[in-house]
């Protein structure tokens, strides 16, 4: 081993030695031997991360242990990061004890914030499909001022639930958070809403949709259509029309705020007679756009949402409609009509809207 030593060593030229070395076990000689070399030399947290790498990217998992544990030894201040790598370690080689162990003993490191170690643990554990261990650990750590941001470490947890298709546990998480006085926002409400309706849990996402009058729509805000939305257009596929006309209602009265003069009114016969799910789909989208006040918020909501479904040639309508109202396109709208063209092979037609839609509205590309 030929190894060429500077006068001085660093932290920093350490990681890039034991980098440029083919073997994991060469590398972790030489990290071992740094100490002995110089006398005055202390590894630091980024080291040891590269080290933690080496070892775990060539399954050298014993080695591993053995370097952690001399971190949390040395007591050096370490990133979250070193641990969400050994985490992820563990996991791919089914040790997923040592990985649950591993968070559980962060406290006895010289690390402040364990945030992301906390979402890692939550993904295993769901992969695993360990569900109710992990909403216990996420109750047992979300309120630590070691993890920040409560409300992304909820929407991030029940993302990965909803995914999985338990809503169920995610609505618990959710109800819990709630009465430990953290207040979930609109993309809660949003995650959540999708995973309900996807499970088919109807009457779980109609409750929840009636919460947020009180709780995120007390203003009458236009981007909460896209929630409303989501229970409306699953209500209809289920052949529920008169119960998504009646959710309408409610939606105008207590979620816009609309006014009696300004309320768009829905003939629940014509709904009813209507075959084509799309069209009545169609026509709950329109009340929800004109059925309130209009606004920039709600008509760019829903139109994001289409394309985000591929439905072009409804979003464009929304669109013109929204410049007849005297709004304009929004940025965000016209990168969603990119994303859903390139999406789908149509390059041209992606084009044009950079080079003649978006000059038209003096809109500058990013």
């Amino acid at each position: 081993m030929c190894i060429r030593w500077p006068r001085i060593l660093t932290p920093t030229d350490l990681s890039q030695i034991i980098r440029k070395q083919k073997n994991p076990l060469t590398a972790l000689q030489i990290f071992n031997e740094a100490k002995s070399m110089y006398p005055s030399y202390r590894h630091n947290g980024p080291v040891y991360q590269t080290m933690v790498g080496i070892l775990g990217n060539s399954g050298r998992i014993s080695e591993m242990k053995e370097v952690i544990n001399q971190m949390k030894n040395d007591s050096c201040e370490c990133k979250d990061s070193v641990f969400v790598a050994a985490m992820k370690t563990y996991a791919r080689a089914g040790l997923m004890d040592e990985a649950f162990s591993l968070f559980k003993n962060i406290p006895k490191f010289n690390c402040v914030n364990w945030t992301m170690s906390f979402y890692t643990i939550l993904q295993i554990m769901v992969n695993e499909l360990r569900f109710d261990d992990a909403r216990c650990l996420f109750l047992e750590n979300c309120c630590k001022w070691e993890v920040s941001s409560r409300i992304r470490s909820l929407n991030l947890f029940m993302s990965t639930l909803c995914e999985k298709g338990r809503s169920d546990v995610a609505l618990k998480i959710f109800l819990a958070m709630d009465y430990q006085g953290c207040c979930p926002d609109r993309e809660s409400y949003r995650i959540l809403m999708k995973g309900l309706c996807q499970d088919g849990r109807l009457n779980e996402g109609t409750h929840l949709l009636y919460s947020m009058f009180w709780r995120i729509s007390q203003k009458g805000s236009g981007e909460d259509v896209i929630i409303y939305r989501t229970l409306l257009d699953v209500l209809c596929d289920n052949g529920q029309v008169e119960e998504a006309v009646e959710v309408l209602g409610k939606i105008l009265r207590k979620g816009l705020k609309a006014p009696n003069r300004s309320r768009f009114r829905i003939d629940i016969t014509q709904c009813s007679n209507v075959q084509d799910v799309e069209a009545i789909k169609r026509l709950l989208n329109e009340a929800l756009i004109k059925g309130g006040i209009p606004s920039l918020a709600s008509f760019s909501a829903i139109t994001i949402d289409l394309y985000m479904e591929n439905k072009i040639t409804e979003a464009d309508k929304v669109v013109k409609e929204m410049q007849d109202t005297g709004f304009r396109q929004t940025l965000s709208v016209y990168e969603a009509k990119l994303a859903t063209l390139c999406r789908e092979s149509e390059v041209n037609e992606a084009v044009k809207v950079i080079e003649v839609e978006m000059v038209k509205a003096h809109c500058v590309p990013t």
